[in-house]
């Protein structure tokens, strides 16, 4: 090792600065010697040689030797400096994780990591201060708002607000689905309450002839008894000659009834039964209206529809009529507009009969629904105008026609008959039987019955 004061003499007599003789130094060598611990040995050599060697020839040139000087003098410079970078950098490292073990095996010399060669801006997971740098990080990305100076000609970005429009819209799609819904279910429950399956078997098995009317009043009942919200009560008009079926109707919607909502709510007027004297007409129309009002408030309480059959209503009086006009009109109170009313007459039955024997030739190949569809279109206004002149009352009421029965029809009427009544259902017996009834001129290949079914019963008795 050579002596400082020998170095720091030498050094001021040195000419040249000592940055001219460091710039003179390669880069590679500089780095050589600070990366390389083998270049540092080599460098402690090469300062034992020069050392000798200036002890050995003090006669060399003092230029050669301060260029010398100055260059070891930056080469030790930039190895305390790259010493210096490397204790803080373990230092810190240190700090991150593991900082006391780092710093006791560079104190107790136990190897130590070196520090990742290629430098990256990523945090250690571990750290605590890193994953809240990270959660940060991800926040702002998240975030969609752009945020300009208040003086800059840009502005923030209208956020577009839901509107309650949509929102009320919704709802009251929701609500409107579930009400009909509900509807759907209530229709179904009602239906199924009035057993109308049940009583359209019974009319077909019962009622002949009358197969068009028969649908035609079903349809009436089914639109009508599906709810139980009203805007009028239901009245219907049975129309028709003698002897067609409209009593035998009456007593098997009676019959089908009561068995279904109840005796108390079924209610068969007879007038030549229950007012028989036209004298007390105001007396009967009174009790007609009380009768009528306990059944429909009794009807309201037990939530289900009366029933109120008006047989031969062609002898209803007129102060018996204007009771029933006041009951069905549809200004009266909710409980009112829950009713059915059922009228069976035989007024207008010369229109009917005088119809179907002058179109019977024309309505040959139509269906039985078909048939009375078109006499119901062709009738009605005729038969209203008829039946209004009477009383305002039909004006309410909705008209359905009963046509005449044919020889056919008649003949399953006595079959019928005979078979309750115990007799053997003989086929020329039943032939017989028939032929005694009276019947209209053969019109378009029908033969029509001018009393239908009326004889039956008295005819099968005399057997």
């Amino acid at each position: 090792m050579f002596d400082v004061r020998f170095f720091s003499s030498a050094c001021q007599a040195c000419t040249r600065p000592v940055s001219e003789t460091g710039a003179k130094m390669g880069d590679q060598d500089v780095y050589d010697r600070m990366f390389g611990s083998q270049i540092d040995g080599e460098m402690d050599e090469d300062k034992d040689e020069e050392g000798e060697s200036e002890t050995r020839g003090s006669g060399k040139g003092a230029q050669s030797f301060c260029q010398f000087s100055s260059s070891l003098r930056t080469v030790v410079r930039i190895k305390q400096k790259y010493q210096a970078m490397k204790k803080r950098r373990l230092e810190l490292a240190g700090m991150g994780g593991g900082g006391l073990v780092l710093g006791a095996g560079l104190h107790t010399g136990a190897p130590v990591r070196s520090s990742p060669k290629i430098f990256t801006f990523e945090t250690p997971s571990s750290s605590p201060s890193a994953l809240s740098s990270l959660f940060l990080k991800m926040k702002k990305k998240k975030s969609r708002r752009v945020m300009f100076p208040s003086g800059g000609g840009r502005k923030a970005p209208v956020v577009q607000e839901h509107s309650r429009a949509t929102i009320c819209l919704f709802l009251l799609c929701t609500i409107l689905f579930f009400q009909v819904y509900n509807a759907i279910e209530n229709l179904d429950d009602h239906v199924l309450k009035y057993d109308l399956g049940g009583l359209e078997k019974t009319l077909c098995r019962e009622v002949f002839g009358q197969q068009g009317a028969m649908d035609a009043l079903l349809a009436q009942l089914r639109d009508y008894l599906s709810t139980y919200v009203h805007s009028k009560p239901l009245v219907l008009s049975l129309h028709g000659p003698s002897g067609v079926g409209k009593s035998h109707v009456g007593r098997l919607l009676a019959g089908h009834f009561r068995s279904v909502v109840g005796e108390p709510l079924v209610l068969q007027y007879f007038v030549l039964h229950h007012c028989p004297l036209e004298d007390e007409a105001w007396r009967c129309a009174r009790a007609l209206s009380i009768l009528v009002s306990e059944t429909v408030l009794r009807a309201e309480e037990e939530e289900k529809i009366p029933l109120f059959i008006f047989d031969e209503a062609e002898h209803l009086y007129p102060e018996l009529l204007d009771a029933l006009s006041d009951l069905v009109r549809s200004n009266r109170s909710n409980e009112y507009l829950n009713a059915v009313y059922l009228f069976l007459s035989n007024q207008g039955h010369t229109h009917i009969t005088m119809h179907l024997l002058y179109n019977s030739s024309s309505d040959s190949m139509m269906t039985a629904s078909g048939h009375h569809g078109k006499l119901v279109k062709e009738l009605n206004p005729l038969l209203r105008n008829t039946l209004v002149k009477l009383h305002p009352l039909w004006a309410e009421a909705e008209l359905l026609p009963m046509t005449l029965l044919e020889k056919g029809h008649v003949m399953e009427c006595f079959l019928d008959e005979m078979t309750r009544e115990g007799f053997y259902p003989d086929r020329t017996n039943v032939e017989r039987l028939a032929g005694e009834i009276e019947y209209y001129p053969v019109v378009g290949g029908h033969v029509y019955a001018q009393t239908g079914c009326k004889q039956v019963v008295a005819r099968v008795n005399l057997l």
